[in-house]
């Protein structure tokens, strides 16, 4: 049985891999919250002893797997399979970066700089094989880190304090990276709408008042995976018709 020319098998494989990397999203998820080194034997060890299941991030990584082997195809050449591979790699960090700045309102340096330079090395391999794709990506990392950089000077110059983390900068910076330009305005106009969205939600539903502190990085996550899967075009016409009013 094949879904889009692949075959059920591959989907199985993928779900489990997908499945043993959410439970290890969940270990690195400890790591960065008590401020341990990942790739420590001892610190693995006491992890299995305590282990329970997160099946949340087991679930959800299967699906994401599956979603992007179904998304992108599996092809014979290696570099049809960069994009497939990119997100793959991706996907686990970003689950990363929303738990732990969802628990501590911070995203961790050492998992930026892995998926900096994580980045940099598909830089390369996408300019090999097209170099304005390459520059394209290094011009996404400007203006993905360019924008909220302006957007935490002025916020704090306004407000007296920093609108943002730098750790979001940073991460905006690196997505631009791995999306590009137009994804990643993209991304940054998706990822202040819902924040604003939800913002509003639970404020309302919570009855406090506007100095509670809501971490904006699993916004800037929840709208990297919907770009991953859902095409520029809908995103862009959808924010279009939004900011326009329904005029555009």
């Amino acid at each position: 049985m094949y879904f889009n020319d692949v075959h059920i098998l591959y989907y199985t494989v993928f779900a489990i891999v997908g499945g043993i990397i959410g439970q290890f999203v969940d270990y690195c998820n400890k790591c960065f919250l008590e401020e341990k080194k990942i790739f420590s034997k001892e610190n693995f060890s006491k992890y299995k002893k305590t282990m329970l299941p997160n099946y949340l991030l087991i679930l959800g990584t299967a699906i994401g797997y599956v979603a992007l082997l179904y998304k992108f195809g599996l092809h014979t050449d290696f570099t049809e399979n960069l994009y497939l591979i990119k997100y793959i790699i991706i996907l686990p960090m970003l689950l990363c970066a929303f738990v732990v700045d969802l628990k501590e309102q911070i995203i961790p340096n050492r998992l930026n700089l892995t998926m900096f330079e994580i980045g940099l090395i598909f830089v390369f391999l996408h300019g090999i094989i097209n170099i304005n794709v390459a520059i394209n990506m290094l011009l996404g990392m400007l203006a993905g880190g360019g924008i909220f950089l302006i957007i935490t000077l002025i916020g704090g110059l306004i407000a007296g304090k920093e609108a943002m983390g730098m750790g979001d900068v940073k991460l905006m910076a690196v997505l631009g990276i791995f999306f590009g330009l137009n994804n990643v305005i993209v991304i940054s106009v998706l990822s202040f709408l819902i924040g604003a969205i939800v913002s509003i939600v639970y404020m309302i539903i919570k009855r406090k008042g506007t100095n509670t502190y809501i971490p904006f990085g699993p916004f800037i996550v929840t709208s990297t995976i919907i770009t991953i899967f859902v095409p520029f075009n809908i995103l862009f016409t959808m924010l279009m018709e939004i900011f326009t009013l329904g005029m555009y």
